[in-house]
């Protein structure tokens, strides 16, 4: 199993020379709303492709997502950051209106679809990579902050993205292939 222990960082309040708290918590609740709506992405894709090459790929990946999401929510408390309810429902929320886009079919799945999440994943885990960067930053000077984690965190993301690109080329390949008629 890919679980990631809490973090062994002391529990002291301190945080470091110029760390504005009230903006890293506007800061981490961005990345909380986001990982939101990437969790649901990558479950609803793994889903969608459950019992093919892609989903046999993507489903490890997805279920790390949500791993991911639990270890910031976890970094969160351990730097006394409250989540903002609205945030997590505005990821959420945009991810469900994300699928509401044409995709060239009406009635069954587009491979555009599938390319398009896939798209979608490459971003959210860029995203989740810089967060994680710049916590590990934050680390030297925040004990709060257990740069082993971080520097675990960072390595997933970069294993997750080289799969999802993989997969995004694929399906790339396939979904805007011409077809000879």
């Amino acid at each position: 199993m890919n679980t990631l222990p809490h973090s062994t960082a002391p529990q002291s309040r301190s945080t470091g020379p110029g760390v504005d708290m009230r903006l890293l918590g506007i800061y981490l609740n961005d990345h909380l709303a986001g990982a939101t709506a990437g969790t649901d992405r990558a479950t609803r894709l793994a889903r969608a492709a459950r019992g093919s090459a892609l989903g046999r790929a993507i489903g490890p990946v997805a279920a790390e997502i949500a791993q991911d999401r639990a270890a910031l929510l976890d970094i969160m408390g351990d730097l006394g950051v409250p989540v903002r309810r609205y945030k997590v429902c505005a990821g959420w929320a945009g991810e469900k209106l994300g699928r509401l886009k044409p995709n060239g079919h009406l009635l069954r799945p587009s491979p555009l679809g599938i390319m398009l999440d896939l798209e979608a994943l490459r971003m959210g885990v860029e995203g989740k990579m810089a967060g994680w960067q710049a916590l590990r930053h934050l680390s030297v000077a925040d004990e709060r902050l257990d740069p082993a984690r971080l520097d675990t965190l960072l390595e997933r993301a970069r294993r997750q993205q080289e799969r999802i690109e993989e997969w995004r080329v694929r399906q790339a390949e396939e979904a805007l292939a011409t077809t000879v008629g």
